[in-house]
């Protein structure tokens, strides 16, 4: 169809479409790809003539304009229509987080929180993690949604009160389901939050820091997670509670509220304590938890040593109604001995300096290495150095679980997911620094970064499940830039909106997901 210098520009995506037949006869279509397929949407019969052709062809454009309101431009200036065609555009938005992320948002099934800013929040905090009055400029920047920081602040206090309860249903409910109804064994551990801060509160403590930051206060979170790492409670505590008091009031929580009988619970060695391990028993737990070695008996110490445990190798010693499993690993053993060697490097020149005193002499880290000659000279006991070689690469855990020894360790060794969660959670959703002062918006924050942790560990289950190739990040920095353009048509007014996939990497993501768009 020759138009000369005209050019209809089709704004809902239709266009003409001529098919050859083996009759000879060419027959004319509108065609329809708005949703990303070709659709027939009318028909005008078929031409045996080019002159026929060319009439069913003007036919098929006059129906187009007609229930299009599709505008033709004179193309003889070009600058003339590209400043037409920009000026007819409304908005720019981005999309891409809420088709990848709520799409995910809404399929664990957080839509049951009737709260569109909830929403916006979890979003934000896997797509762009920073301060909730950053998160308010973002979105009326990029989503022209626009909240003010008093609605922010209200709907933290709404979570406070309702939420938390909720969410951690649905993220149990979710999980339940990706795991085949097994939830029998499960992983707790804890970590700290801390606040750059100089006055502490009922909450905010200073206490033993994992972050290395001691003189400030800070708050304890203890999470449960399943297998994989998939979330299922979590509670504040405050920051100079003791990590071991933490474990049984999570886990006696969720076991009564879901009516477990068996549970299985997994933590590493800060958790072990005698009372912990005497009410777990007491208490029907099963458990497998990492052992202190070097804090057992004489009589046991002797027994670990006399193993001779090769590469790989395990045994068990019984304790009472438990098992002691001790293994060994020669990479281990080279970890342990670097990291000694290291420390002992580093209380040399602190010695040869003159900066180690009678106060050094502790039980802290490689501290224990430090003996008194005399009265005033602190200097290294090489014999207790030699005997701490005996025990690199060894490594114990306690049990009491009705497993097979390998079973046991098995499951132990999943409990790095949980180490892999934090990680996340102070990485890639930033859950500090808090900027909230409040104790219940602090909770709040704590609530929207448990969703948004769920979210984006389902957004990695299913990149896996699609062999997709691509990482959680990855996928979510491809949905950055994946925009929405709305344009206002000149012949009546109307507004349509088309999503666009510019890059081959965002028509990818959008083959693996199907966004229908």
């Amino acid at each position: 169809l020759n138009l000369g210098v005209n050019l209809i520009i089709i704004f809902d995506f239709m266009f003409v479409r001529r098919l050859k037949s083996r009759n000879g006869k060419t027959y004319v279509q509108v065609v329809d790809k708005s949703s990303g397929r070709y659709k027939v949407v009318e028909s005008f019969g078929g031409a045996n003539t080019k002159a026929d052709e060319g009439n069913l062809i003007n036919k098929a454009n006059n129906w187009i304009r007609e229930r299009s309101g599709s505008a033709e431009f004179d193309f003889s200036d070009v600058d003339s229509v590209f400043e037409s065609f920009i000026n007819s555009i409304t908005s720019m938005k981005r999309v891409g987080y809420d088709l990848l992320l709520g799409r995910i948002f809404d399929e664990i099934g957080f839509n049951k929180v009737e709260d569109d800013l909830f929403r916006e929040l979890v979003i934000a905090r896997v797509a762009f993690p920073k301060s909730k009055l950053k998160t308010k400029d973002y979105l009326y920047r990029f989503k022209q949604i626009h909240y003010d920081e008093d609605q922010i602040y209200r709907d933290l206090d709404k979570l406070h009160g309702k939420q938390k309860e909720l969410v951690q249903d649905i993220s149990y409910k979710h999980t339940l389901k990706i795991l085949n109804n097994d939830i029998s064994v499960v992983f707790y551990d804890v970590t700290t939050l801390y606040f750059e801060i100089d006055q502490e509160d009922e909450l905010r403590k200073t206490g033993f820091s994992k972050e290395g930051k001691h003189q400030n206060p800070q708050i304890v979170l203890g999470l449960l997670v399943s297998k994989n790492g998939y979330p299922l409670a979590y509670e504040i505590f405050e920051g100079n509670k003791f990590e071991g008091h933490t474990m049984l009031p999570v886990v006696d929580t969720f076991r009564a509220k879901y009516d477990l009988e068996k549970l299985v619970i997994i933590a590493d060695s800060g958790l072990l304590s005698k009372g912990n391990v005497e009410e777990l028993q007491e208490k029907g737990y099963e458990f497998i938890l990492g052992a202190r070695i070097k804090n057992e008996t004489s009589s046991i110490k002797e027994q670990i040593l006399a193993l001779d445990l090769s590469n790989g190798e395990s045994a068990v010693i019984k304790k009472g109604n438990l098992k002691l499993i001790i293994t060994y690993s020669d990479a281990r053993a080279k970890k342990d001995r670097y990291n000694r060697e290291k420390g002992l490097r580093k209380l040399e020149k602190h010695i040869r300096r003159g900066k180690l005193t009678k106060s050094n002499i502790n039980n802290r880290g490689y501290n224990k290495f430090l003996k008194l000659e005399g009265e005033i000279n602190v200097a290294i006991d090489h014999e207790k150095l030699k005997q701490d070689t005996r025990w690199d690469g060894l490594k114990g855990y306690l049990s009491n679980a009705r497993l097979p020894k390998d079973q046991i360790l098995e499951n132990y060794q999943h409990l790095w997911k949980i180490e892999q969660a934090f990680r996340i959670a102070k990485t890639d959703l930033k859950i500090r620094p808090i900027y909230q002062r409040l104790q219940r918006r602090i909770e709040a924050h704590i609530c929207i970064s448990f969703v948004a942790y769920k979210v984006y560990k389902e957004l990695e289950r299913q990149l896996k499940q699609k062999n997709a190739g691509l990482s959680a990040n990855a996928a979510i920095e491809i949905a950055e830039n994946i925009m929405e353009v709305s344009v206002k048509l000149p012949q009546n007014g109307d507004i349509r909106s088309k999503i666009l996939f510019n890059t081959e990497e965002q028509k990818y993501l959008n083959s693996i997901f199907n966004f229908g768009c």
